[in-house]
């Protein structure tokens, strides 16, 4: 599969839009002042306990008061507590915690009223961004990511990615991880370590150390709340999750940008620093590689699928619910066959709206009906095929006895949301426009003007074909064009323009120039 990134930068933020074999299946929007992005790390102060949802409510800076739940603080938050108290008092002076003695578990049917009271300071992580009307959703088990590596303070657990599935290479790693491991850290080995060196991935772990260093530098002397450390920008962020053998290009339209990326490629995969480039052409980038096209026939309520078939996406409080309708393509011949066939197209565009929409929570797709159970059975298993690529945790249901597929897909970020409507040039979007009947006064009324004001012009005037018809065809003496000449003693001609609105008329004179009034 080929997959490309077409980065978008304008002053407001990045447009990034990742495309699989030319067809586009994400979209990503960072603005140049998100100050709250999933990854993030930072120290906050607990605002009130809420025994009833046994959470707490985290003052992080942001306009709403974050979300922690008891369940996403982690059995080693006591550990987190102490460290977080002993760096911000100066008790701790290094980030190393090689010494740090670690605190008994909490156990997880616990209270948060146990572990927290108002005003305590915690180092947490964002879980979710801000939501609506919600403010962040936050965890206490720390992360620090990295394109082969992910170091978790506090923990001792070594984890390899299910996706390597060589017994052999899995066991190569476990050792490689036990021998360079950290003391007090937890490793999780990523799917792209698979193969590499160990120097590669000491280098990185050494990397993500600092990181965990800078946290720690961060916090001293802090008694309020403070953005601890930044996650990736969202582009680097996508090439350090997403990057591998079959990324072609990488194309991006800001010099700054450029330079940024190829420097972060060539240290965490030299291999394909070459895949970058550079957009300098006078078309916007987004247009040139067919995206924008893309964007407004993918977004909206209906998606339409190259059989004739398309979708029915609403959104409700609760649930995205997404029909399927197969148009006027199905004959009557091999029906169940056909009813099959569209099914299946309609999963893997199903599965490519939930991806480039980014929609989360509860979705419901309602297939066409099949009585042929081992149909279903294919459908469902060619969903999951489809839903393969999807990065966002996600449960998918065999299909109801009423022909329905339920889906839940974890959120962690608004929905992507892009308009695909267009103000009516006519009306501007009001929906109403002038009387028609009274066009041709105007016309009139600027063709006199013109005609008299600039003897020797010989003029044309393009307008809508309807507008076309009335001023030309009829009895010819009773033509509008007609009454022109006899008035003016000057020919009108009159071009049809298919693209013009109904009441948008414009003058041009003999070299096409159009006359302003």
């Amino acid at each position: 599969m080929k997959k490309e990134l077409i980065i978008n930068a304008a002053p407001t933020g990045v447009e990034i839009a990742l495309l699989e074999d030319d067809l586009l299946v994400e979209v990503h929007h960072q603005k140049t002042n998100n100050n709250f992005s999933v990854g993030d790390i930072f120290l906050g102060r607990i605002s009130r306990t809420m025994p009833g949802l046994n959470a707490a409510f985290v003052d992080i800076g942001h306009k709403k008061d974050a979300f922690l739940h008891y369940t996403d603080l982690g059995p080693r938050i006591r550990s987190l507590v102490k460290f977080t108290n002993g760096a911000t008092s100066g008790g701790i002076p290094t980030a190393s915690l090689d010494k740090f003695k670690i605190e008994p578990d909490i156990v997880k049917t616990g209270k948060i009223e146990q572990v927290f009271t108002r005003k305590d300071m915690v180092m947490v992580q964002i879980l979710k961004e801000p939501i609506s009307t919600k403010g962040p959703r936050l965890s206490c088990e720390i992360t620090l990511p990295g394109r082969y590596v992910v170091l978790s303070p506090f923990q001792t657990g070594i984890s390899v990615s299910k996706k390597i599935i060589n017994a052999e290479e899995r066991q190569r790693l476990l050792r490689l991880m036990e021998s360079i491991r950290p003391k007090n850290f937890g490793i999780i080995v990523r799917t792209a370590a698979e193969g590499k060196k160990v120097a590669d991935l000491h280098e990185e772990i050494t990397e993500l150390s600092s990181k965990w260093t800078e946290v720690h530098q961060a916090m001293h002397n802090k008694t309020t709340s403070t953005k601890l450390l930044s996650e990736l920008d969202k582009t680097s962020s996508i090439l350090r999750d997403l990057l591998n053998d079959t990324f072609s290009k990488v194309v991006v339209n800001d010099k700054e940008m450029y330079h940024s990326i190829q420097t972060y490629l060539e240290q965490i995969a030299p291999d394909k620093a070459g895949i970058i480039q550079f957009h300098n052409q006078t078309k916007p980038i987004f247009e040139h590689y067919g995206i924008q096209r893309q964007i407004k026939s993918s977004f909206g309520k209906t998606a339409n699928m190259p059989s004739g078939a398309y979708l029915i996406i609403e959104r409700t409080e609760a649930m995205h619910v997404i029909d399927v309708n197969s148009g006027n393509k199905m004959d009557n011949s091999d029906q169940e066959t056909q009813t099959l066939a569209v099914n299946l197209e309609a999963a893997k565009e199903a599965s490519r709206q939930i991806r480039l929409r980014d929609i989360g929570g509860i979705i419901i797709i309602d297939f066409i009906d099949m009585r042929n159970p081992e149909h279903k059975k294919k459908l469902y298993e060619a969903m999951l095929e489809f839903m393969h690529t999807d990065k966002a945790q996600h449960t998918i249901l065999p299909i109801s006895k009423f022909g329905l597929i339920q889906i839940t897909r974890e959120r962690v970020r608004p929905e992507v949301t892009i308009s695909t409507v267009e103000s009516c040039p006519a009306c501007n979007g009001s929906g109403q426009i002038n009387a028609s009947v009274l066009v041709t006064d105007h016309i009139d009324r600027d063709l006199n003007f013109i005609l008299t004001s600039q003897p020797s012009t010989k003029v044309s005037i393009k307008v809508h074909p309807f507008i076309e018809a009335y001023l030309k065809h009829g009895s010819w003496w009773k033509t509008p064009q007609m009454q022109w000449f006899l008035k003016y003693k000057r020919w009108v001609k009159i071009v049809s323009d298919g693209n013009s609105q109904l009441m948008e008329y414009h003058f041009f004179d003999q070299n096409q120039d159009e006359i302003r009034l």
